[in-house]
């Protein structure tokens, strides 16, 4: 889903770029806006990488106003869609040079830091959301995560979920993993990885640009989410084949990243207060596109205008047999990057040994009776 990440040889130039101040869009304030301490209340800045619309912007306000809410107005978030103060991707540096609070996003975008933030986002065959949470907070997932995001002076915390995404959208019938040879495919992550091998032609897009590159004919074929925003962007009237499963983000989560500074400056009760706030709304999050997925998806069948496949079995056991390697090619860099990905592996093989036998088998048993 969302943005591409910047390549490596441009990261230090944009990281450069907001230190000067150079990163600020075109018509927004020059100076940015400091913490604002005056008898305990404090006015912090929270960017994003994300387009106004519905689902992901809604969620960071709505994390913004359940802190000011929780604080009875002490701490007060001011949230800025991407482009409304920093350019997209410049999110994280903006907030590691000190000079945004805070920010939104997808921790896998910023891959050129580290790529094992993948982990703190979603990968191929990985964890679902609930999954992905339970590792973070009792599995040792976040303890890894605050050690990896220490060096950029960040405080991570996971802040939002979209669940289970789609497989994508496509102009024609994917028959085969043949099929992807020569196909010009946006997609991001490391999913993104294992299609280049089998010949498709990744293009990146933000995801302001996917819709009108999929009608202009730009690129083949693209995912983003799920039926709720896919339908929002328009999608449905463009590409006749929509894909499933999401082999390559199967539990999907966003993340809130905190100035290192900032964060030690709040007090043991504010820094509760915020997890509790990001915890709640991940859980909130998940619930609503869930909800909307399955009314969204509801009306894509009612009109039966879209194909809704599902993408056959030979090819997504090719998909996991090459994305284990992917990621472990992502898993053995640095040694702390080499105990994230042991550490979510060991994750992964403990955890669908009970999801598979409670949650799996019963899906598997409704689906039969209710058919």
């Amino acid at each position: 889903m969302g943005l591409p990440h910047v390549a490596a040889n441009g990261d230090s130039m944009r990281r450069r770029d907001v230190l000067a101040g150079a990163g600020v869009v075109a018509g927004a304030a020059f100076s940015f806006p400091k913490p604002a301490v005056s008898q305990g209340l404090r006015q912090l800045t929270m960017v994003t990488d994300w387009p106004e619309g519905p689902g992901l912007i809604p969620s960071a306000r709505r994390l913004a106003q359940a802190v000011t809410d929780a604080t009875a107005g002490r701490i007060r978030i001011e949230v800025f869609a991407a482009g409304g103060l920093v350019r997209p991707l410049e999110a994280f540096d903006a907030v590691q040079a000190g000079v945004a609070e805070m920010y939104i996003s997808n921790a896998g975008y910023y891959d050129t830091k580290s790529p094992a933030f993948h982990f703190y986002s979603g990968v191929p065959f990985g964890l679902t959301a609930n999954e992905l949470f339970a590792w973070m907070r009792f599995g040792g997932g976040q303890a890894l995560w605050d050690a990896l995001s220490a060096p950029f002076n960040i405080k991570p915390l996971s802040c939002c979920s979209t669940g289970t995404q789609m497989g994508g959208w496509f102009n024609h019938e994917i028959a085969s993993v043949e099929s992807f040879k020569g196909l010009r495919y946006r997609m991001a992550g490391p999913g993104a990885e294992v299609l280049r091998q089998l010949g498709a032609t990744m293009v990146m897009l933000p995801g302001t640009e996917i819709t009108s590159s999929l009608k202009s004919g730009a690129i083949d074929a693209c995912e983003w989410i799920g039926p709720w925003l896919d339908t929002e962007m328009g999608l449905h009237k463009i590409a006749p084949y929509y894909y499933y499963p999401a082999w390559h983000e199967p539990g999907t989560a966003q993340m809130l990243g905190i100035n290192t500074k900032i964060w030690e400056s709040l007090t043991p009760a504010d820094q509760r207060l915020i997890e509790a706030a990001a915890a709640q709304e991940y859980t909130v999050s998940l619930a609503e596109f869930q909800a909307n997925n399955a009314t969204a998806l509801r009306a894509l069948r009612n009109d039966g205008a879209v194909k809704i496949r599902k993408f056959d079995d030979a090819m997504l056991k090719t998909f996991y047999e090459m994305s284990q390697d992917v990621l472990a090619k992502i898993g053995s860099g640095d040694e702390l990057s080499k105990k994230v990905y042991a550490s979510y592996m060991d994750f992964r093989r403990l955890i669908s040994g009970w999801t598979d036998i409670s949650e799996g088998s019963f899906l598997a048993l409704r689906s039969a009776v209710t058919a």
